[in-house]
């Protein structure tokens, strides 16, 4: 198969007939629309970007658009068919505006060589959309955090108190060199989409690779079904014209020629056009890979980023457990009484009780800076297992903790216009209850003032390299946040025994009742082992 490359109009006229034409009238309105960043919030996000401090996540978000807010509508990143419903709102619209262009043809008839020049410009911002956005969804993955490995407390969880989705997920934590495989795959395919000549090759791979995520996501019901699907769709777009050639090559086993239309440009201008490829291939590849790197390292996205109290990591068995002075034996149907406890060794303590809780069902990703809005130890996960985040005074051997489960979770990824951290919606109520009917204790009566300071540093609590503008700039908002937050919160003074074997813990449940636990350590022998690509710094 050969490809000829014209610059002039004499292809032009043989090849577009009709429906050809209006087909491009409808698919160049419809791409465009998804194509380009119509969401105001995209356009506030990379302007208030501090060029001079980046995160990883300032360019992901650049990357990350398109299949959320736009002028039809807003979609839904969840497990049913309606997430799909802008881009029928958006054809429909093109269909229309592409009949209109259609009858309003009369003055353009003598300029059939324009349509060939828009072809061209439509397949160049289809190829970058692509092509930047699967390269930042590819770098989760070749420094694996995307999909982390199981905590302590997943360990710890039943195999069948974790959801279809979860599972799939960890499946692929457990084995992080296939993960990094995987991203590899994703950001070789979408730099080849930025070089003319290897575009067949990308969006190939990319319709072979993301197709089979969008499988995935519907069998497990997994909740990227939307954004993969887009990938997709814009990787058929540019293999529009291979289609007749591949199948006479490949099918009928015949010569076959593909023609593309490259318009004619001066000096200056493809001067400059591979001066912006170049900044861009060191933007989204040389320097987001450094980013990335940062963030694997020493604050993966997925997990929290405060280390734990190290002489309290590890998995324990509740031998005696008190609440308001009365003790509660083991039995396993005690709808009170902590089963198993685990101490991440980041800031989270896990336990187990028999009694049904409300289900997290996101995929705990998003944009989050704040430890106890990281939920991935927490999503999926059913069975009675708790997460609480947890500050610890190590000088007066005190944990303050709270629930890290909200009735209303953290909107997240901000310009896909989906959210972000900074929209909190759980709000105590007047009543000074939350919505259980419980006593909520605010956020004043949980950390006392005298003891507020030892943890106002919280945004250091990273290596220097990983202190962002964008991590600065959440913290600094992080009191009001806490303020306004409905969580269930408790503390407890801590104890460690027998060189760490047993740990006692003392004080007030998020109930206001007396809690006294004795954990004594158990050496769980898990077959897993993470091996050396493990994200973050915690010793």
């Amino acid at each position: 198969m050969s490809v000829e490359h014209s610059t002039t109009s004499a292809y032009t006229a043989t090849h577009w007939p009709t429906w050809q034409l209006i087909a491009f009238r409808i698919s160049f309105v419809f791409f465009v629309i998804i194509a380009i960043p119509n969401n105001p919030l995209w356009y506030q996000h990379v302007l208030a970007i501090d060029w001079t401090n980046l995160d990883y996540r300032d360019l992901y978000d650049i990357c990350r658009f398109g299949s959320g807010v736009n002028w039809f509508g807003r979609t839904t990143f969840g497990y049913r068919l309606e997430g799909y419903s802008i881009w029928v709102n958006t054809f429909g619209f093109a269909v229309l505006a592409g009949l209109l262009w259609t009858a309003s043809t009369r003055v353009f008839k003598s300029r059939r060589t324009a349509y060939n020049t828009l072809f061209y410009w439509l397949n160049v911002i289809v190829r970058y959309r692509a092509g930047l956005g699967i390269i930042g969804f590819g770098f989760t993955k070749v420094f694996p955090v995307q999909m982390p490995y199981p905590s302590l407390g997943i360990l710890d969880t039943d195999y069948g108190d974790i959801t279809a989705q979860k599972i799939f997920w960890l499946s692929f934590g457990i084995v992080p060199w296939y993960q990094v495989f995987a991203g590899i795959l994703e950001v070789s395919a979408g730099t080849m989409l930025l070089f003319r000549k290897t575009v067949p090759i990308g969006a190939a791979l990319l319709v072979g690779a993301l197709g089979a995520i969008v499988v995935v996501n519907f069998a497990y019901d997994g909740g990227v079904h939307v954004y993969s699907t887009y990938f997709v769709l814009l990787s058929l777009f540019l293999l529009v014209p291979y289609y007749v050639p591949f199948y006479r090559l490949f099918v009928q086993e015949i010569p076959a020629r593909v023609w593309l239309f490259y318009p004619d440009f001066g000096r200056v201008a493809n001067i400059s056009r591979h001066g912006i490829r170049a900044v861009l291939l060191f933007v989204f590849l040389g320097v987001f890979f450094y980013l990335q790197y940062i963030d694997f390292r020493y604050d993966p996205y997925k997990q929290p980023s405060s280390a734990g109290v190290p002489e309290l990591r590890g998995h324990y068995q509740v031998t005696t457990f008190r609440l308001n002075g009365a003790t509660h034996p083991f039995d396993p149907n005690d709808s009170i009484r902590w089963q198993s406890v685990a101490f991440e060794k980041w800031s989270t303590l896990t336990y187990t009780v028999n009694r049904p809780l409300q289900l997290d069902l996101s995929n705990g990703g998003g944009d989050p800076k704040r430890d106890v809005n990281r939920t991935f130890e927490l999503s999926g996960v059913a069975g009675g297992r708790r997460a609480f985040h947890y500050y610890a005074d190590t000088q007066n051997q005190t944990l303050y903790l709270e629930d890290k489960y909200k009735l209303i979770p953290d909107q997240r990824n901000i310009t896909a216009g989906d959210g972000g951290d900074g929209g909190v919606r759980n709000y105590l109520q007047e009543s000074g209850l939350d919505a259980d009917g419980l006593p909520e204790l605010s956020a004043a009566e949980w950390i006392p003032e005298s003891v507020r300071p030892k943890f106002a540093q919280e945004v250091n609590d990273v290596h220097p390299r990983a202190r962002t503008t964008r991590r600065i700039r959440e913290f600094a908002r992080a009191d009001t946040l806490a303020e306004q937050e409905v969580r269930r919160r408790f503390v407890v003074r801590y104890t460690a025994q027998q060189q760490g074997g047993r740990v006692i813990l003392e004080g007030i449940d998020e109930n206001r009742d007396s809690l006294y636990v004795v954990l004594d350590r158990v050496d769980k022998h898990v077959k897993l082992r993470p091996g050396k690509l493990v994200a973050g710094e915690y010793d």
